[in-house]
């Protein structure tokens, strides 16, 4: 039988990872994983970045490949931030939140959009616009959301 202290031990540290997370998908406590938003504009593939170089935003720890990224980041989180928190925009647009991969990636009209992997990645280029249309108007709620394993 598992002890009381136990129970209350496991409670603590589920709660207390919750308390940290922040708005934005995290893999072992970082946003995206780990990956530098930057340079997802600037060399169009994921980087993984450093813990030299990292910005708190919206109670997440992004990491950042350079200090040039972290300072542009820092200007300007909004801007390099990936829309629905990182999380799969297809999902968003049907109505759940999912995780993503860091390869699966596009850049539209300036702003950073994640998929569940490069499959769902390539559904989703049929139609962005449309599914980009009902990933906003769905995500309000979606974020909400526990993530879906």
């Amino acid at each position: 039988m598992i002890s009381q202290r136990l129970v209350f031990a496991l409670f603590s540290l589920v709660c207390a990872s919750r308390l940290m997370a922040g708005e934005f998908f995290e893999v072992n406590g970082a946003a995206l994983g780990g990956y530098d938003p930057v340079a997802y504009f600037e060399v169009e593939r994921p980087v993984k970045g450093l813990q030299a170089f990292s910005h708190r935003y919206k109670e997440s720890l992004f990491l950042f490949s350079t200090a040039e990224n972290q300072q542009k980041f820092a200007a300007d989180p909004a801007k390099y931030a990936p829309q629905y928190g990182g999380f799969c925009a297809l999902g968003t647009a049907n109505g759940y939140k999912v995780k993503t991969e860091p390869d699966a990636f596009k850049v539209v009209g300036g702003k950073l959009y994640f998929n569940y992997n490069r499959k769902v990645l390539e559904l989703w280029k049929q139609d962005e616009a449309g599914y980009i249309k009902r990933a906003n108007e769905n995500w309000p709620e979606v974020s909400k959301q526990p993530m879906k394993e």
